[in-house]
């Protein structure tokens, strides 16, 4: 492991003790409010820190989530990071958009980064939101302290790799959103649900009733918001956009601002993920300069969802890395 990022070797993620960690607990979803922002509502979940001195941190989900998605995993990391997560327009409980493209997105976690005046913050992204912090890391390093990328939705053309493949006919019908939104209306919302479990969680046993049962009701708000349908296929859409212009000419690509992210950063993968290409997490180490990577064996899509502790010990274990020497220490010993 001591070789050079040249040779295809790559830092692997250091790992805070077990015991440093808060007892275990199923905390119900942080509470949330709607703010104004530029004309349309955002709807924002505060994880308040437990503890002096926390650093602010901002979640953000991916295609079809919500902020819901990292209730345990910003519980844990409460003690040093004061926690924001938002809704992607669209998604959760904000309202809808006019465009839904990888940039524009970007540009709303930028101009909220802006808005609540928190910068530089520690950014956290999973599948399109790991996308979408690339891209925001890349452009305004001055407001990202650390990047953490939990199976990150950057580019790859193989989608046989990904359950999502499936989707890539709606992109050539036209209005492809109806019939989405058609095939929403047949489904329960009990059946909806445990299909998106299945799709993005390899050990369902990891997922307690309580967190199936607020899955449950964020899908009935899926269900009873009208755009809900047209934003998660012009979401996808624009994702699969992103993948295309990336292996083209250009500045646009997301692997080319990868490779100019400043922030330390971690990328974290499942081995049974189900929706974005396993040899994506371990190429976005490669490319991310200062990064260490940690891939997980039996876990899916949601690592932050699936092994919330986990993913809390390598979080930490990267602030120690790019923090001060006394938590260095705290971490070798």
């Amino acid at each position: 492991m001591s070789r050079s990022r040249q040779t295809g070797t790559v830092k692997p993620a250091t790992l805070w003790p077990e015991r440093l960690l808060p007892a275990h607990s199923v905390p119900p979803p942080w509470p949330g409010r709607e703010v104004r922002l530029d004309g349309a509502v955002t709807y924002v979940r505060e994880t308040p820190a437990t503890a002096p001195n926390a650093e602010p941190a901002l979640y953000v989900h991916g295609l079809g989530g919500s902020s819901q998605n990292w209730t345990d995993l910003a519980g844990l990391l409460a003690d040093r990071l004061d926690g924001q997560a938002i809704d992607l327009p669209g998604f959760g409980r904000s309202e809808p958009g006019r465009r839904y493209t990888v940039p524009v997105f970007a540009d709303r976690v930028i101009r909220w980064i802006e808005y609540s005046d928190r910068g530089p913050v520690h950014l956290f992204g999973n599948s399109l939101g790991g996308a979408i912090s690339v891209r925001v890391a890349a452009l305004r390093p001055d407001l990202v302290r650390t990047l953490t990328l939990v199976s990150p939705a950057l580019p790859f053309l193989d989608f046989r790799r990904s359950l999502q493949g499936r989707m890539l006919p709606l992109l050539a019908i036209p209005r492809g959103e109806r019939v989405a939104a058609w095939r929403l209306a047949q489904l329960a919302p009990e059946v909806m649900a445990q299909q998106v479990m299945e799709a993005c969680v390899a050990d369902l046993s990891r997922i307690s009733d309580q967190r199936r049962s607020e899955a449950l009701a964020e899908i009935r708000v899926r269900y009873e918001a009208e755009h809900y349908a047209a934003a998660y296929v012009r979401t996808f859409r624009g994702l699969v956009s992103s993948f295309v212009r990336s292996y083209l000419p250009g500045s646009g690509s997301l692997w080319r601002m990868a490779g100019t992210v400043r922030a330390p950063s971690l990328v974290i993968g499942g081995r049974q993920d189900r929706l974005v290409d396993v040899r994506v997490a371990p190429q976005a180490a490669r490319v991310i300069p200062d990064s260490r990577l940690l891939m997980i064996n039996g876990v899916g899509h949601v690592a932050q969802l699936e092994v919330p502790r986990l993913v809390a010990r390598a979080v930490l274990g990267l602030l120690a890395e790019a923090g001060e020497p006394a938590r260095r220490a705290d971490l070798a010993g």
